[in-house]
């Protein structure tokens, strides 16, 4: 197949178009992660069906290594945003050093910049999103959130993998149609 160019070879899919059971399956994992967030009593609910969405676009073997990353990124930047957010407040050169420092950290953890990526996201809203609750509740939460929708993701992986992620043997007994013998 000839390479696509141009603005056409940034939007069309290559083998990695959304069918209708990926749509039903992220749609059910993301109902289903803000429910639970809801249910546990989560201010900020909708962290937990966005981490879903993120965990869903990947297969479940995919989606671990990703949802281990996410999962070290967002407790380093929450631990880093209530700590700097209770000593410096929205300081930007607080700020700037916090990202820096989580870099470092990543670096000395061997984490990859997935994880790096999480951090600085979850620092920036931890330290400088503007609150009346404490920043050590608002960390917490953060972290809560986006561990619930990793959590309903891997799940739901688990429970409905996507066809083409299933074995060879597997998707042969799960096709739908009928044949006359």
């Amino acid at each position: 197949m000839a390479e696509a160019t141009g603005l056409r070879g940034f939007l069309v899919a290559d083998g990695k178009a959304v069918s209708v059971a990926h749509a039903a399956r992220t749609a059910v994992a993301a109902v289903i992660s803000f429910e639970l967030a809801k249910l546990l009593g989560f201010r900020e609910a909708y962290w937990a069906p966005i981490s879903t969405m993120i965990v869903m676009q990947s297969t479940l073997g995919a989606a671990l290594p990703v949802s281990a990353q996410r999962f070290v990124g967002t407790a380093l930047g929450a631990l880093a945003g209530a700590v700097c957010a209770a000593y410096f407040g929205r300081n930007p050169l607080a700020f700037g050093g916090a990202i820096f420092a989580l870099g470092l950290a990543c670096w000395i953890l061997h984490v990859d910049r997935a994880a790096y990526r999480y951090a600085g996201i979850t620092l920036a809203i931890v330290m400088l999103v503007v609150r009346t609750t404490g920043v050590w509740l608002i960390a917490i939460h953060r972290f809560l959130e986006v561990s619930t929708g990793i959590a309903v993701g891997l799940a739901l992986s688990a429970l409905w993998p996507e066809r083409s992620a299933l074995p060879r043997a597997l998707r042969r007994k799960s096709d739908c149609s009928f044949r006359s013998k």
